[in-house]
């Protein structure tokens, strides 16, 4: 394990200080440089909600008419899910409180690590739990993320 290793983390967020949204609801999402003994703030994007179109319609199905896919914007490729994805890209992990495994996937393919928080945490409690993990024999996903995280850095 590098002494100075950094991690770029992604995580899921409407009120910008905690986690508190899954993947596909989050209007934000923050990414931080964490090392550990620092963690600096690096980014901020903001994704839109959907605009409802006119002619979109309740349907009459179970759910209340919804569809049970997690998207709630739409792109014009219809992908709903790519501008987040890709804006993951150069992370190591994701942390957030929940996502679909078809999302799931996409996120390792991308070689991001996923966390789902079975609570909302804030922020800064993500991170410091974070960093004693990197600091004390980290479990094998995160010395797998923080190899992978040393080799973009070196690279960058």
């Amino acid at each position: 394990m590098p002494e100075n290793g950094h991690l770029k983390i992604a995580l899921t967020t409407n009120s910008l200080t905690r986690v508190d949204v899954d993947f596909a609801k989050a209007r934000r999402v923050v990414f931080y440089d964490v090392a550990h003994d620092s963690a600096e703030f690096l980014d901020s994007m903001h994704f839109s909600p959907p605009e409802k179109r006119e002619g979109d319609k309740k349907g009459g199905g179970r759910n209340g008419g919804c569809c049970m896919v997690d998207a709630d914007e739409a792109l014009a490729n219809g992908d709903p899910f790519a501008a987040k994805v890709e804006a993951l890209q150069g992370c190591a992990i994701l942390f957030t409180r929940g996502l679909s495994d078809f999302v799931a996937v996409r996120i390792r393919d991308q070689h991001v690590f996923p966390v789902k928080m079975e609570k909302v945490r804030d922020i800064d409690v993500v991170i410091a739990y974070l960093q004693q993990m990197m600091s004390n024999n980290p479990p094998l996903w995160l010395r797998r993320a923080m190899k992978r995280g040393t080799a973009h850095s070196a690279h960058a």
